[in-house]
């Protein structure tokens, strides 16, 4: 059987650089060679792409943070500069050498065009996980691991999610959108507005970052200051949502296209006040319970909601979905986000909670893989003429 070839794409230019480092590493790990055969592109922090000397090795994003912190701020260049051909064709990417551009007797560079059977993005956050990078991979036509353009988007803007979760009749629990225009002119009618409508504490949020980046849990009028400078470093509008009291989180994998399918639930228990990005990835202490220590009426309770909230933003592929437990005495559940690539090492959540539903993490892969393959085909029969 001919060997699939598979480009995982990674870094990208969001705050969640490292964290994909990590993802990649995994997937290059645990792909099987007898089936495929993968290719390492490489996006860097400045956007350049390039085909990877060899492929990420590190499988913990706290090593790989950590390292970032000591190394120089300019972008350490590596491999062969390469081009995604954003038409249908038989080459997908062109692989650029211009070491040999000084010599007079062969061109400025030498061009390889390489054709690949699927694209795997392994880029969180923007400019990977936003549609962006969906939409090059379109106009290409070539198959694709996810979420497509739209599913992409909403998943990444969570202002936009909470609209579609609400039309579609799922619990969210209060919230407001700011835009960081209108904070910077009216600072302080709008905090006393956020004080009237939702009283702290409140959660202060980018709507289009992951990996808890960039939020934080305002207590009192200077936090909210604070924090919405904060969340304004990231975005251009900001998601302030009412705290659930005493929360517990918890999340759930979706895996499937037009019939998806639920993993088991399972429960995050953050070292930190909540799971910010320093208790996620680098702190220690935090710790998963799977599956989570719930009843079993609220577990197909929160199965069931994924599925809806995975086909609300019209997601594909894979996703996991986060709750918040109210820790009150209605202990109310609302569904939190959607996270179209979520964290992909092997002690993530998302590939925990489908191991302890019996799919291993190479099978994941596999599965992934076909799904995209699947998706793909189904839309060569579309038509693009009229009658």
């Amino acid at each position: 059987m001919k060997r699939l070839r598979i480009g995982v794409l990674y870094g990208g230019r969001s705050g969640e650089h490292e964290v994909s480092l990590a993802s990649a590493a995994a997937v290059f790990a645990h792909l099987d060679r007898a089936r495929y055969e993968p290719v390492p592109i490489k996006i860097e922090r400045d956007g350049r792409w390039a085909l990877a000397d060899k492929p990420p090795a590190t499988m913990s994003a706290g090593e790989v943070i950590e390292q970032a912190r000591f190394e120089a701020a300019r972008p350490v260049r590596e491999g062969r500069e390469v081009h995604l051909v954003a038409h249908p064709g038989e080459e997908t990417i062109l692989s650029i050498d211009r070491s040999r551009a000084k010599t007079t007797d062969l061109p400025s560079a030498v061009v390889t065009g390489l054709a690949l059977d699927v694209i795997f993005p392994m880029l969180h956050g923007p400019f990977g996980e936003d549609g962006t990078i969906q939409g090059l991979l379109e106009l290409a036509n070539v198959p694709y691991v996810g979420s497509g353009v739209l599913g992409s988007a909403v998943g990444m803007d969570k202002a936009v999610m909470k609209v579609l979760f609400t039309a579609r009749g799922l619990p969210v629990c209060p919230y407001r959108v700011i835009l960081r225009h209108d904070w910077e002119r009216q600072p302080d009618r709008l905090a006393a507005d956020l004080e009237r409508t939702l009283t702290y504490p409140m959660f202060v949020k980018p709507a289009n970052l992951g990996s808890s980046v960039g939020i934080s849990k305002a207590k009192d009028p200077q936090g909210l200051r604070a924090a919405m400078a904060l969340a304004a470093n990231f975005d251009r509008k900001i998601v302030i949502e009412a705290a659930v009291p005493n929360a517990r989180e918890l999340e759930c994998g979706v895996l499937g296209n037009d019939d998806p399918e639920a993993s088991v639930a399972g429960e995050v228990i953050p070292s930190r006040e909540f799971y910010d990005y320093e208790a996620k990835y680098i702190g220690e202490g935090s710790r998963t319970v799977i599956p989570a220590d719930i009843p079993k009426k609220l577990a197909e309770i929160i199965r069931r909601l994924s599925i809806e909230a995975f086909k609300a933003i019209d997601g594909a592929g894979m996703a996991r979905v986060d709750f918040l437990l109210s820790g009150a005495k209605d202990e109310s559940l609302y569904v939190n986000e959607v996270n179209t690539i979520p964290g992909f090492t092997t002690i993530s959540m998302y590939s925990k909670l489908w191991a302890a539903s019996g799919v291993a993490y190479p099978a994941l892969l596999d599965r992934l893989i076909a799904l995209a393959r699947e998706r793909h085909a189904e839309k060569q029969q579309l038509r693009t003429t009229p009658a």
